[in-house]
């Protein structure tokens, strides 16, 4: 492959993923810009992540567990989760449990998108390589990242439980990521078997995370109220 091809490529999956999760909004759609600068944000703290690993990965030693858990997954949703909390939940543009997804996706997706560049590039990423990243690492991200968002809507709009969820938003992608990272560092062969199943639960979790923050979208009424007055 050429190297625009190699870039095409390699940012495409994780373009098309936010674009799909974009349009999962059903009530109040966020402004485009606002969701290009998360993205970008999410780019952003791929090379203090670089940087925070590598100093880091001597302390992991040959353990895969603390690797997984922490100097991969634990540091990386990090890094995102505090850019979506300190940048967004505060925010006034942040006015349904819906956002939370969009803006966790939308770094998460920044994040794995120049990951895949990363790989394209340095890797001599091949077209299958960059598929099989598409179908796992891209799309594993926006999965962290949706299960992030959502917690931290249920945080913002859930009254008495705030601290608890916003625990959640942090911990739950910790552990999934963890579990991913781990899964592909220890298990040589066959690991399919159990990567496909926890890919399949994190997509099938995540979509019903779409729909119950849609549902309780404060938007929700005015929309079908316009729907009826159109009838």
């Amino acid at each position: 492959m050429n190297l625009l091809s190699l870039l095409v490529a390699a940012i495409a999956p994780g373009l098309a993923l936010l674009a799909y999760f974009y349009l999962k909004d059903r009530y109040h759609s966020e402004p485009i810009r606002m969701v290009a600068k998360m993205f970008l944000l999410g780019v952003l703290i791929v090379f203090p992540t670089m940087i925070l690993q590598q100093v880091l990965i001597p302390l992991a030693g040959d353990n895969s567990f603390l690797y997984a858990f922490t100097v991969s997954a634990g540091l990386e949703e990090f890094l995102k989760w505090f850019v979506v909390f300190h940048v967004i939940y505060k925010h006034s543009i942040f006015d349904e449990p819906y956002d939370g997804i969009i803006y966790a996706v939308a770094v998460s997706l920044g994040f794995a998108t120049l990951e895949n560049i990363i790989y394209a590039l340095v890797g001599a990423g091949t077209f299958s390589s960059l598929l099989f990243r598409a179908f796992l690492p891209v799309s594993a991200h926006a999965m962290f990242g949706v299960i992030m968002g959502y917690y931290l809507g249920r945080a913002k709009f859930h009254t008495g439980s705030e601290r608890k969820y916003i625990a959640f938003s942090l911990a739950y992608p910790v552990f999934y990521h963890g579990l991913f990272d781990y899964i592909l560092l220890t298990v040589k062969t066959h690991w399919l078997w159990l990567m496909v199943p926890l890919m399949a639960y994190l997509w099938l979790r995540a979509l019903w995370n779409v729909k119950r923050a849609n549902a309780r979208s404060p938007y929700r009424v005015v929309h079908q109220e316009d729907e009826i007055k159109t009838i």
